[in-house]
């Protein structure tokens, strides 16, 4: 029997890089404390899906990305 997990998250920023676009949310779980990025993939003109990054140095450059835009609303620690 297989059991759905459901993860609520909120999103924080869209993020285009190198002709692609990426979300950064955050999850709604108290104990958070890091965000998610995913890479938009469009399905159609009306539908897209979201799907993990597995380069280490996009998902870094994107993270920095948002940190440049969103300084003035988050703070950041290193």
């Amino acid at each position: 029997m297989k059991m759905a997990i459901r993860l609520i998250f909120e999103f924080l920023d869209l993020i285009p890089f190198r002709g692609e676009e990426y979300v950064v949310l955050l999850p709604m779980d108290e104990s958070a404390d890091e965000v998610v990025i995913l890479k938009v993939e469009s399905l159609s003109d009306e539908n897209e899906t979201y799907v993990s990054v597995d380069d280490e140095n996009v998902l870094n450059m994107v993270f920095a990305l948002f940190k440049q835009r969103n300084h003035d609303y988050f703070s950041f620690t290193d």
